[in-house]
């Protein structure tokens, strides 16, 4: 696949009245052509048609990430999600780059549902997830936090205990809020596991966190 031609297919449909405000959704961390997300959706479905039967273009992903506009990272993290079955354990720390990468919430919330696709089909990767769930870098954290939203019951809730408890105490908006949303997920099937787990460590998680993981627990 060619970002050349993906330019040129954005830029046609691009509209630069909607870059500020796109921008400023971003906290202007990035550039944006100004091509929205339905706009976007359409052109990914007719540039990826040709390709999508061959082998991951790892290239092509690794590209995108590279360009200097933000609907290039969305094309990328689209274009993994559709070949997520075929990922396997060795293409983490290329996922881990990325994630290292550009990094915000538009991309991490993406790529941890990518990742937890891996951890999920190979188990033995779960100890990768446990050791980013106290790496340094917090944005790694959070997808080992949130790699099993939706999960349902198949969430393991040995892991999703150990990294929270990882990161219990922490200041970090982005982690306590990654932590009420797991816990919040994980209720929808099991309140009690949820409710039993906040009223342990209530002195210990956040406000935001008890807020965020109580949403739908019965009153």
């Amino acid at each position: 696949m060619d970002t050349k031609i993906l330019l040129k297919l954005l830029e046609d449909q691009a509209d630069p009245a909607k870059v500020p405000a796109m921008e400023a959704y971003m906290k202007n961390k990035f550039n944006f052509l100004g091509v929205q997300k339905p706009i976007l959706k359409k052109i990914e479905r007719d540039f990826f048609k040709p390709f999508i039967k061959d082998p991951i273009d790892c290239a092509f992903v690794e590209e995108c990430w590279q360009q200097p506009y933000r609907e290039f990272q969305y094309v990328a993290m689209d274009y993994l999600d559709k070949k997520k079955k075929e990922l396997r354990p060795e293409d983490l720390p290329k996922l881990k780059a990325l994630a290292q990468t550009k990094s915000w919430w538009d991309s991490i919330d993406q790529l941890d549902r990518i990742i937890g696709e891996i951890t999920f089909t190979y188990p033995e990767t779960k100890n990768i997830m446990r050791q980013w769930s106290f790496d340094e870098d917090f944005w790694l954290r959070r997808i080992a936090i949130d790699h099993q939203l939706m999960r349902k019951e198949k969430t393991d809730t040995d892991l999703l205990e150990k990294v929270i408890l990882n990161n219990l105490g922490q200041s970090e908006f982005f982690i306590n809020k990654a932590i009420g949303w797991s816990l919040r997920s994980y209720s929808k099937v099991n309140p009690d596991w949820v409710g039993a787990f906040i009223d342990r460590y209530r002195d210990q998680l956040s406000p935001l966190s008890i807020r965020e993981g109580s949403k739908y627990l019965p009153s």
